[in-house]
């Protein structure tokens, strides 16, 4: 069956990108299917309606109609519907290289931590893993998760998500060098045997052979980088893990660290509300071939979706997050309604508008949204097909003011282990205190 939709000439307000007429043909078997056609007909259907802003003139039609093909006046709303769900179908999500090291990953990632807990409860295996597989299934290959995300419980699932899929048509990426994580700060180790022994565990829970990608998760101030580095690059050579990346760690840290092996990727937070890395940290990263993926690209799920900042997240550290409580949370809606209100223009959701910005920020850029539900999946894979120009761009960078944002970007406690404050040192300090 083919849709038409009819584009109407002449279109001169972005605002009218999604909202008007279309002229696309476009394929979509599961209209047959919902209407009660016959699978082996094929008929058009001629789409004329006005759309005006957000209100949309729906005719029915009558039972009668149900069995033969919809024609003029079909339900407009219904098609746009039919179209979006059609166009996440149609979308191949590209392959690019991370990094100048030989990682080849999918264009749009996923971050695992969600699956088990953290912005709300945690699935069951069955779920997580049906959510993984969905994701794969829409051309994501680039898996992130973390020894310390739910208490082990995280790599797990994965791991048994990955036995159902094909195990070299995937990137996976683990992290190691968290031992607690709470409100009032972290407990971090960076010593070699302890980078030793998380690997070898992590392979175990995941079930592989190798880890693609095996990031430092935070930087332990107390210890050389160059001696957790010495140790990672021993597991390079042993086949344990394919690359080396870095998350939430400074400038001198990442030059140091990539002396004694080329880093792959950096992991840093980089959203529409969190964009202290581009005038030091993403410059560096190009500067020395080192790829960038983006944590948290939605803002911890604030520019998700209207649920997210009506509720917030409701459980564990997200619950008491500085820029989703009280006065805060109030003055960061006005921002998210200026990014509603941008989607509507653009013809997008807010959480695809959110997540092609960040992807217009380089090729280099790799962010890993997460979410529990299938559809919000669907909805992040939309984002591949949302194009900007450079006008475009600043208008959405200026509609979400940094001086306006209200809150730190994460408790106090776990600022002090971002990359604004973690040098390590030296590795001669560090040799005269043992000798002396």
């Amino acid at each position: 069956m083919e849709v038409l939709i009819e584009r109407k000439e002449g279109i001169e307000d972005k605002n009218e990108r999604c909202n008007q007429n279309g002229v696309e043909i476009e394929t979509f078997a599961a209209l047959i299917e919902e209407e009660g056609l016959d699978s082996s007909s094929s008929c058009d259907i001629f789409l004329t309606s006005e759309i005006t802003g957000h209100e949309e003139e729906e005719q029915s039609h009558s039972s009668s109609e149900s069995s033969s093909p919809p024609s003029l006046g079909w339900p407009i709303q219904k098609a746009e519907a039919l179209h979006r769900a059609m166009s996440h179908a149609e979308i191949q999500v590209p392959r690019v290289k991370l990094g100048n090291q030989g990682l080849e990953v999918s264009r749009l990632g996923f971050g695992c931590a969600g699956l088990t807990g953290g912005y709300s409860d945690p699935l069951s295996d069955e779920e997580g893993i049906s959510v993984i597989k969905h994701a794969f299934s829409k051309g994501i290959t680039f898996f992130d998760t973390a020894n310390v995300y739910g208490a082990n419980a995280n790599e797990i699932m994965v791991g048994k998500a990955l036995r159902q899929l094909p195990r070299d048509k995937i990137q996976l990426a683990t992290k190691f060098g968290l031992l607690k994580v709470e409100a009032d700060g972290m407990e971090v180790c960076g010593r070699p045997e302890y980078v030793r022994s998380c690997c070898e565990a992590s392979l175990k829970r995941l079930g592989v052979d190798c880890i693609d990608l095996y990031y430092q998760h935070r930087i332990d101030k107390l210890v050389p980088i160059e001696d957790t580095m010495e140790e990672l690059k021993k597991l390079v050579e042993e086949g344990k893990i394919k690359y080396i990346g870095l998350s939430e760690a400074s400038p001198d840290t990442i030059r140091r660290a990539h002396a004694v092996h080329p880093i792959t990727a950096l992991q840093m937070e980089w959203s529409l509300w969190t964009r202290d890395i581009e005038e030091e940290i993403v410059p560096l990263c190009r500067e020395l071939g080192i790829g960038i993926v983006a944590y948290s690209p939605l803002g911890h799920g604030f520019f998700g979706g209207r649920t997210a900042i009506e509720s917030g997240p409701a459980v564990g550290l997200m619950s008491t997050h500085p820029r989703f409580t009280g006065e805060n949370l109030d003055k960061n809606k006005v921002l998210y309604e200026r990014v509603v209100k941008l989607a509507s223009k653009y013809g997008c959701t807010s959480a695809q508008l959110s997540l092609s910005w960040l992807l217009h920020q380089g090729d280099d850029v790799i962010p890993i949204p997460g979410t529990t539900k299938i559809k919000h999946v669907d909805d992040n894979v939309g984002s591949l097909k949302v194009k900007f120009t450079a006008e475009d761009l600043k208008e959405i960078t200026d509609a979400v003011a940094i001086n306006e944002v209200a809150g730190a970007r994460i408790h106090a406690g776990i600022e002090l282990y971002s990359w604004r404050f973690v040098n390590t040192p030296s590795k001669s300090n560090n040799a005269s205190e043992q000798d002396s």
